[in-house]
């Protein structure tokens, strides 16, 4: 995941709570590693409750593996701790006094199995989940008598993987027709996807590489189930290694047949395969320049039909791998032949709306519009779904005690989301499930405005009051 430079900034901000002093922000780290070294501190007042806040940092292009610091002040043993019923929020009071600090730290723990989440249908990219971690510190006092302290636990983002599927097939490049020019189609192409695997913005998202048509037995998907690269950490110079190793020196050695029912079929179950050894988030990027062919001189006239290749793809996306579809188009020539025209149906099919579509002609905007087009394909791995951390101080979490926030870098003020379970209404946020949630679930136009977003904060404020109330 991408993470810039600690820099001041880009701090998250938070309005002051009564009752509570500000201990320190959200600051940036290397390595996706975001942490608040302390937590809002109860000091000495009247009528207050203590709080227990996280935030979140999601930088829009870029996700996996980050781990988000969990921290809060929590009031073991509330008498308002319980689970909240329904009718309007209910407010105590209470009358706290001292002083606390503390320190924590923890690891964080991947504990989701990617299924029910794919890419283009809600938003939903998952977060793994997190364990509690020990800490110790001593402080004030609750209403009750009970002692306040500072609690650390850690969650990170589910890991994505993106398994590309590169057409190296003779019309990217062979030189035989004005259609062919390699200057026009392969080599800016290339550049363009060389750059993404070594883009410091992909730091966090794991990739394989498939070429297609195979060097042998190009109309059988067992050709496909062994990438060219294996499942790699991006960046990585070996994906532009192998680019330039399977670069046919001269116009007569490039490889013959679109063979893209097969290279599906075998990129699914490497994709499968690799689901149960990995749980995560798990896509599939197709980039061709045209309709199936020639596999049909192979005795399987119906693998060169769109239908094939449909098939294989809506049944990956009804088991929760998604499909992007990068078209490469011919240059505007004479007699050039129409050729992306069913691959909307492949990208409706996989559950990612509408193909990228890539013209050419201009070798210096064709590379910027495919970088372009793989840009948008990590805006859509920003995740819409936080894990509920554990409750503070082995209290039961009350589901009615829950505030989220919003905080574009661009303003840098916190805006209140609304809590919806049906998302009926806008900038709006729901539970996974409202009888027993497990995440917050931000709903769909939400969701949107973060995915756009350059740089986002997300707090979720763990209140002892109920604030919002939750459906029975």
């Amino acid at each position: 995941m991408r993470i810039p430079r600690t820099d001041p900034h880009h701090r998250l901000y938070s309005p002051p709570v009564p009752g509570f002093q500000r201990g320190a922000v959200l600051q940036n780290s290397a390595f996706g590693s975001l942490s608040l070294s302390s937590a809002f501190v109860p000091v000495h007042g009247a009528g207050m409750r203590s709080k227990r806040s996280w935030f979140m940092r999601l930088p829009a292009m870029a996700i996996a593996l980050s781990m988000v610091t969990l921290v809060g002040v929590a009031c073991s043993g509330a008498p308002d701790s319980g689970e909240g019923g329904g009718g309007s929020p209910q407010h105590g009071s209470g009358t706290p006094s001292g002083s606390g600090s503390g320190t924590a730290s923890g690891t964080g723990s991947d504990t989701g199995d990617g299924s029910g989440d794919v890419f283009g249908g809600d938003g939903d990219l998952g977060l793994g989940g997190g364990s509690e971690a020990s800490s110790a510190s001593s402080g004030g006092s609750t209403a009750a008598g009970e002692a306040c302290a500072t609690k650390s636990s850690e969650a990170g983002f589910q890991q994505v993987y993106l398994a590309f599927a590169f057409d190296v097939s003779a019309s990217m490049g062979a030189n035989n027709a004005p259609w062919r020019d390699k200057s026009l189609k392969w080599d800016p192409v290339v550049a363009a996807t060389k750059e993404f695997f070594m883009d410091s913005a992909s730091t966090g998202f794991r990739a394989s590489l498939t070429f297609f048509p195979g060097a042998r037995r190009m109309c059988a998907g067992e050709t496909y189930v062994t990438p060219d690269v294996a499942m790699t950490p991006l960046p990585s110079p070996v994906f532009g290694e192998a680019i330039d190793a399977v670069t046919p020196p001269d116009d007569t050695s490039w490889r013959m047949g679109t063979p893209t029912a097969f290279v599906m079929e075998g990129t699914i179950a490497f994709v499968e395969a690799q689901r149960q050894q990995n749980p995560g988030k798990y896509a599939i990027v197709l980039v061709t320049d045209g309709y199936p062919e020639l596999c049909s001189r192979e005795g399987r006239p119906e693998a060169d039909r769109i239908e094939a290749v449909v098939e294989h793809v809506e049944a990956a996306h009804a088991s929760g791998i998604s499909t992007f579809v990068v078209g490469v188009n011919n240059p505007p020539v004479e007699d050039a032949p129409p050729s992306l025209t069913n691959l909307q149906e492949i990208a409706a099919a996989g559950g990612t709306g509408e193909a990228f579509i890539i013209d050419t002609g201009d070798p210096k905007q064709t590379a910027a519009t495919f970088k372009a087009a793989v840009d948008k394909i990590r805006g859509a791995a920003v995740s819409c779904t936080i894990p509920i951390p554990p409750p503070p101080d082995g209290r039961t979490f009350d589901k009615q005690k829950v505030n989220v926030t919003y905080t574009s870098a661009t303003s840098n003020t916190p805006v209140t989301l609304v809590y919806d379970q049906e998302c009926a209404a806008e900038g709006t946020w729901r539970y996974d499930d409202a009888a027993s949630p497990t995440a917050i679930v931000l709903c769909d136009d939400t969701c949107a405005v973060v995915q756009a977003d350059v740089e986002v904060s997300l707090g979720v404020d763990f209140t002892c009051e109920d604030v919002i109330v939750v459906p029975r």
